[in-house]
């Protein structure tokens, strides 16, 4: 799992990357996200002009198995452009999250909303005790299958 520096997150797995004036932030999918939504087939982006308040559904992601994904925006602010590339190659959110991935970019309405985000370390933490918990559960449905069967 590839976490960045330079990078802020959500709890959705959103990364958030601002530029040094807080104006706009360019966004898009973490690693870890889209480990767990699985091989992209398609996206739906936004398109330059959209506004969005912070938690707002702003993009789909459908993966091989025909499950739709909704991405929760991280940000208020309005679009300033999309990644229409993802359109005709959805795959590259999985070859490379970070870089030719991204989803959109976004001018900020409401800079401040910026310190809600995680830092690495926050959420790499919040990734660790996310797969703890998982863990935990599937054990806890495999002790209540054993017992079915018996």
């Amino acid at each position: 799992m590839i976490i960045l520096e330079d990078l802020l997150y959500t709890e959705e797995h959103i990364w958030v990357k601002p530029d040094d004036r807080q104006e706009k932030a360019v966004v898009g999918i973490t690693d870890f996200g889209q480990e767990r939504i699985g091989s992209i087939v398609s996206v739906d982006v936004p398109e330059a002009g959209d506004e969005f308040v912070e938690t707002d559904c702003f993009a789909t992601v459908e993966n091989s198995m025909g499950e739709v994904t909704e991405l929760f925006c991280p940000l208020s602010g309005r679009v300033l452009s999309a990644n229409d590339q993802l359109i005709d190659s959805p795959e590259m959110i999985n070859d490379d999250p970070y870089d030719d991935g991204w989803l959109m970019v976004l001018a900020l309405a409401q800079p401040q909303e910026l310190d809600d985000l995680m830092g690495p370390d926050e959420y790499e933490k919040f990734v660790e005790e996310l797969k703890i918990k998982e863990s935990e559960q599937l054990e806890d449905e495999d002790d209540a299958l054993e017992v079915m069967e018996e």
